[in-house]
């Protein structure tokens, strides 16, 4: 009997070497989500209130996961707004606050999962430290408890819920684990990875923690992806590209900048929906994409439910 590792190595191998660099996305069916339970964090706004919504049409019981408990006049978005929308369409999903930073928030995101709909099959890391005087600090300027906090968030977080989910998926016979990256994702296709852009037009791409920390998480599911596989869990990466979020529209009205090069929340929030629902997940475990692209490829739709 051939080791499942092994099985994983030549799919990936045969998926991503050099040989693989201009390869066609073959789209795949995507399965049938409803009943399915998705722990979505950073659901108060942005791709992961758009997938959350996604999701929720799909059949999926939705877990929404952010720290936005209250509404602030300077940023849009809180859980409670994201849980009512899919309860007036009609789905079912629960919100918990969650602080990213803190282990007893972690667990107790994953427990109240449990409690309400008895388990988890798809996780999405999708939340990120994006606010505040971070994004627009220098190298220099950053301080080392900043520094922390965006590892926190963006990478601690996320190995501490993945953790947690691997058994409860493994019991449940699988599952799916997608972590949102951001825009080192020229890597998964090029035999040389192309230097990190300084800025786009005036949108500064200068933040040395956020970076780091998503860099970190990419290698983390690269790493793990045969381990997961044993267990039938799928680990997949997923930079969303410029994305015309609330965030994102708020800095490039203050700037002044130009937003068309942004594509829509729509788009990478049914990336993520169709790496949650694809028929072979084995294909793109232990991998990174790049939404925008993928879905060109590929033909995929975005209001498509098969």
């Amino acid at each position: 009997m051939t080791n499942v590792s092994e099985n994983l190595g030549v799919a990936i191998g045969k998926a991503s070497g050099p040989a693989a660099a201009g390869s066609p996305m073959i789209r795949q069916r995507e399965l049938d989500l409803t009943g399915k339970v998705v722990v979505i964090t950073g659901a108060s706004r942005g791709v992961g209130k758009q997938s959350a919504l996604d999701f929720a049409r799909r059949g999926a019981h939705v877990v929404l996961a952010a720290r936005t408990v209250d509404e602030d006049p300077s940023l849009p978005g809180t859980i409670g707004e994201t849980l009512r929308s899919i309860e007036a369409a009609g789905g079912q999903a629960i919100a918990v606050a969650t602080d990213l930073a803190q282990e007893d928030d972690l667990k107790a995101l994953v427990d109240a999962a449990v409690g309400r709909f008895g388990g988890v099959d798809i996780l999405v890391n999708n939340a990120a430290a994006t606010t505040g005087d971070i994004w627009g600090k220098s190298f220099l300027d950053l301080t080392r408890e900043e520094w922390l906090y965006q590892f926190a968030v963006n990478t601690h977080a996320p190995f501490t819920l993945t953790q947690l989910v691997v058994p409860i998926m493994e019991r449940r016979g699988g599952g799916r684990i997608i972590n949102l990256s951001t825009g080192s994702g020229e890597v998964f296709r090029q035999p040389e990875e192309s230097t990190k852009l300084d800025a786009v037009g005036g949108f500064s791409l200068a933040v040395p923690g956020y970076y780091s920390s998503k860099r970190a998480l990419d290698r983390f599911g690269n790493c793990m992806a045969p381990e997961f596989f044993a267990k039938r869990i799928a680990i997949i990466g997923m930079h969303p590209g410029l994305v015309a979020t609330e965030l994102v529209a708020i800095r490039v009205k203050e700037r002044g900048l130009d937003d068309s090069v942004a594509v829509p929340m729509t788009v990478p929030a049914r990336m993520i929906v169709y790496f949650a629902a694809c028929e072979n997940p084995w294909e793109y475990s232990g991998r990174l994409f790049w939404a925008e692209r993928e879905m060109a490829q590929m033909g995929i739709e975005i209001a498509s439910r098969t």
